[in-house]
């Protein structure tokens, strides 16, 4: 009896490599947030979207616009260079929001799968059913 393959799809891999990249990657950028951004972020400005890019979940200044942009760019880099192959840079980004999200602390907005800004608390995130 021949056994069947299993062949990861790419979704799969990206869900591989978004966790392997977070593990890796997110603990030290977040040792070196920027303080402007540490505001934004503990004032609710700013918040982790599912797509795997940061967010206003409010009317943000023309700094804190900045300083969004600016990692988002970094985001979209990191990606781009990460992304495995049989994965697209949008999967990759996707697996990874979805660990981002679960990063959060308690006070920090985050995006849940109906496009609504939340506040997490305690408990766990609302996340999209895709999320690993």
């Amino acid at each position: 009896m021949m056994m069947k393959m299993w062949k990861p799809t790419g979704i799969a891999m990206a869900a591989v490599a978004a966790t392997a990249a977070v593990a890796l990657l997110v603990p030290s950028a977040m040792a070196q947030r920027d303080p402007a951004y540490e505001a934004a972020r503990a004032a609710g400005q700013v918040g982790e979207q599912p797509d795997g890019y940061l967010g206003y979940a409010s009317t943000p200044t023309p700094a804190v616009r900045a300083i969004v942009d600016d990692i988002n760019i970094k985001r979209k880099d990191a990606y781009t260079k990460g992304a495995p192959a049989g994965s697209t840079v949008e999967q990759f980004a996707f697996v990874t929001g979805c660990n981002l999200i679960a990063k959060t602390k308690p006070g920090e907005k985050y995006k849940a799968p109906d496009g609504s800004w939340k506040t997490r608390d305690a408990s766990a995130p609302v996340r999209d059913l895709r999320c690993p």
